[in-house]
């Protein structure tokens, strides 16, 4: 069995581990220990892995991203999950300055390359009933609430291949539960670090929002740049009962070499409002497939994006507006800027069962080339089975406005100047929409120091 040697930024040293490959064994190592009702649904999970082809080109959700040529699953190996501690100051300096920069929260979660190392939460809110704690750790504490939830109802192992194989190799995550009536006046924030390359590492999170609650979640993943390609797949689930407030904020910042795959299902009930924002500025590739269910009547979501990359970045948004119950409302804004040879692909559906009259609900698809060899592809689509409905789509992919740039470069600025202008200007409108502490500011500082530094 080969073995690797794995830097450990809780250590600052060298530590040895043991990997292997994405196999049967793999599972059932996963499964030592654990309730038979959880160990079960690994193993069907698996299963259905296993039956399931690799999406291909010829599939319309796929077309545009050639998983045979962009993924080398045979390649990665799963690390087995290890007790990790955090301490701030021998972390790498990157993952230091970046929860630096926006420290103030509820509560903490700290991952390392798919283990959970450190969680805290305000005293007062624990003495609630808040729950934030690793999923590890959940299957002991919070069985109950486990077993009904994961995996089952939002992203279960049924929804595709990928799907299935979070579902049966998941090593950590996180459950956040918010009470009834309970209201979080500052974000969650999570920091995930990815530092071993040639690795496989699946992480799930469930989010809970019983009735009448307020939560922001801010989830951001960063590595400095991998000599081998690493993937990081991370399966969201998030419920918003009746009346609740969420936020749930993704910002992906990896480094070259990274393949992120990201699944996220957020279930809105009876006057909920369920918002998210994902964020794509890093990574070789990231893949985020979002299906927002507005199943309750007066149901509400906005769902909000940007990417930003050079190079031969590529990116690709597949998401879903599945309106299922009447007066519900959703609003999608998903922007790109894109320099050097990177593309984008947006596919987007505005899905209305017979059911949802009076669904109110748009989609909206910007992209901004930088370069003459930069490439966008957007494909926004309805599917309308009710009568009574306001929906409408619109897509565009431009270059840099000649006459824009011209009127700012007259007022004294250098054409270099100009561009970093409107490119903030053009991605600005995205963040504003949801203007959460820390976010804005430092997603600004990191396109903008992209831009200075191309």
């Amino acid at each position: 069995m080969p073995e690797s040697i794995t830097i450990d930024p809780t250590l600052g040293g060298l530590m040895e581990g043991v990997t292997h490959a994405l196999n049967p064994e793999a599972v059932e190592r996963q499964a030592s220990g654990e309730p038979e009702w959880l160990a079960l649904r690994r193993r069907e999970a698996w299963s259905l892995y296993e039956r399931t082809p690799l999406p291909t080109t010829r599939l319309e959700e796929w077309r545009y991203t050639d998983l045979s040529r962009l993924l080398k699953l045979d390649t990665l190996a799963l690390s087995d999950w290890e007790p990790r501690t955090f301490q701030m100051e021998k972390a790498p300096e990157r993952l230091q300055v970046a929860m630096a920069e926006d420290w103030e929260a509820s509560g903490h979660v700290v991952e390392l390359d798919g283990s959970v190392a450190h969680v805290d939460l305000d005293a007062e809110l624990a003495a609630k009933g808040v729950i934030l704690t690793s999923l590890r750790k959940a299957v002991e504490s919070h069985p109950e609430l486990l077993e009904e939830l994961l995996a089952t109802e939002a992203l279960p192992a049924t929804q595709g291949k990928f799907q299935a194989l979070n579902a049966a190799l998941w090593t950590d995550g996180i459950l956040l539960r918010v009470p009834r009536g309970v209201r979080l006046e500052m974000p969650v924030r999570v920091s995930r670090w990815v530092s071993d390359p040639g690795q496989a590492i699946f992480s799930r999170t469930l989010i809970v929002a019983e009735e009448g609650s307020q939560v922001s979640f801010v989830d951001e993943i960063l590595s400095e740049d991998l000599a081998e390609q690493t993937l990081f797949s991370s399966a969201v689930e998030v419920f918003a009962r009746n009346g609740a407030q969420v936020q749930y904020v993704s910002v992906q910042r990896m480094g070259e070499g990274a393949f992120h795959l990201a699944q996220q299902r957020t279930l809105a009930d009876r006057d909920a409002t369920l918002d998210t924002l994902n964020i794509s500025l890093g990574a070789s590739v990231a893949r985020l497939d979002l299906n927002a269910q507005l199943r309750g009547p007066g149901a509400n979501s906005d769902m909000l994006g940007l990417c930003f990359g050079g190079g031969t970045q590529h990116f690709d948004h597949n998401t879903s507006q599945d309106h299922i119950a009447p007066n519900s409302k959703s609003d999608l804004l998903y922007k790109g800027a894109l320099d050097g040879r990177a593309r984008s692909v947006f596919r987007g559906i505005i899905k209305v069962h017979e059911e949802a009259q009076r669904t109110d609900a748009y989609q909206t698809n910007r992209n901004l080339l930088l370069s003459d060899e930069a490439r966008a592809d957007s494909l926004p689509n309805l599917e309308i089975e009710a009568d009574d409905v306001r929906c409408s789509h619109g897509a565009t992919v431009g270059q840099l406005d000649l006459e824009s740039l011209f009127y700012i470069m007259s007022r004294g600025l250098s054409r270099e100047q100009a561009e970093r202008l409107v490119v903030m200007g053009f991605l600005g409108e995205v963040l504003s929409r949801l203007p959460l502490g820390g976010v804005v500011e430092k997603v600004t500082r990191s396109i903008r120091e992209r831009l200075e530094h191309g």
